[in-house]
């Protein structure tokens, strides 16, 4: 297992939080940007082993974005800013095909399901490919950039633009089948949450602090529920972007939002079941009976998925721009500004391993498909770890 300790980086804390607005007015200085917490040694609390790494392009260098990889079938899909979409068998690191497109500005990352990959740039260009091949399907447009991963279940493509609209495509043929129009604050965080589908729905994340559940079939929207409301003098106080992954799971919807809370709602009628004063722009995500969550400050959470009652907390990675923490087996696996991946005990949260994927940040959310993990930089290096807790 690697463990070298890195430099405070202030250049790269401050690209992070400049790039991490869409508009931004003003100017932060660089006193107010907090230094990354110092990594402190630990005594081990899990094996850890390195299965492969490869290089997927040069991923989404400095967009700001969560640009992941998509897992399905025992292969990996990965994009990236030349234009390259890549297929990785997940056993190997083997690159089994490779397909550019000229011109083309991959942003928001792969979505992939029934038979169906599909991918959106940042001319607002989408693209179904075979994901046996990489042979393409049909090409669609769409009204702004798409900076988040299309979700592709129920016959459809479903894809964000970033000017707030939302697209249904077919994956047959790409007809488009509906569209859902909704006006965007002018200051925002950079990203966009990924559409979930679960049953006859759609979920999407608004940078309004609104949650909208709409039919698959037309688009027509079914509920919406606020989950922050911007207060503060400013608006970058103001701001309660729903950017982080939304969790659907046993008629629950679990999101949360920057500057304002953690929330589960009833997904069948928006009610919410419990709420907690929280700030976090990475989201959450499930390991059984706890909701998992970084905070802006950096602190990692595990909460009680029926309360919302803290379980545990570890402070010990403030301010380094933690990912989304994901479950992996007994651990929790969570990537940083440095390219580090830390593992927590899913028991207690308490530090368990550490490697180094490479020097750039990780800023995707981990991915965990068969027991493995797999980790992407945003400067394309990819790796693939087995985790054990002892």
């Amino acid at each position: 297992m690697r463990d070298r300790m890195p430099k405070l980086v202030w250049v790269g804390a401050a690209v992070l939080l400049l790039s991490g607005c869409g508009i931004f007015k003003g100017k932060i200085n660089r006193e107010n940007i907090e230094p990354p917490t110092e990594l402190a040694d630990f005594a081990p609390g899990a094996d850890v082993d390195e299965i492969w790494t490869a290089s997927v392009g040069d991923g989404e260098g400095k967009l700001g974005l969560r640009q992941p990889v998509a897992v399905d079938g025992g292969v990996l899909y990965a994009a990236d800013l030349d234009g390259n979409v890549r297929a990785i068998e997940a056993a190997t690191g083997r690159e089994r095909w490779r397909v550019e497109f000229e011109g083309v500005r991959w942003s928001g990352g792969p979505g992939v399901g029934e038979g169906t990959l599909v991918i959106g740039s940042l001319d607002g260009t989408v693209v179904a490919l075979n994901p046996d091949n990489g042979a393409e399907r049909w090409r669609k447009s769409v009204s702004s950039e798409v900076i988040s991963s299309p979700a592709v279940a129920r016959g459809l493509a479903v894809v964000r633009s970033n000017d707030g609209r939302v697209f249904g495509f077919s994956i047959v043929d790409g007809e488009r089948k509906w569209i859902y129009d909704r006006g965007l604050p002018s200051l925002t965080l950079r990203g966009n949450a990924r559409p979930v589908i679960a049953g006859d729905t759609v979920y999407l994340g608004y940078d309004t602090g609104d949650l909208v559940a709409l039919r698959v079939t037309d688009g027509s929207q079914v509920w919406e529920q606020t989950i922050a409301e911007g207060e503060g003098r400013s608006e970058l106080d103001r701001m309660v972007d729903v950017d982080g992954e939304i969790v659907v799971q046993d008629a629950d919807v679990f999101v949360a939002s920057f500057n304002g809370q953690v929330m589960a709602l009833d997904a069948a009628s928006g009610r919410p079941l419990w709420n907690r004063e929280m700030s976090s722009f990475a989201g959450v995500s499930l390991a059984g009976e706890k909701l998992l969550v970084t905070d802006k400050a950096g602190t990692v959470w595990a909460l009680d998925r029926r309360s919302g009652a803290s379980l545990w907390r570890q402070d010990g990675l403030a301010h380094r721009w933690l990912t989304t923490p994901v479950a992996d087996g007994e651990l929790v696996a969570v990537g940083d500004l440095e390219g580090y991946v830390h593992w927590l005990k899913l028991s207690d949260g308490t530090m368990a391993a550490r490697d180094r994927v490479g020097g750039d940040p990780i800023r995707a959310t981990p991915q965990v498909a068969d027991g493995v993990l797999y980790v992407q930089t945003i400067d394309g290096d990819l790796s693939a770890y087995r985790a054990r807790a002892r």
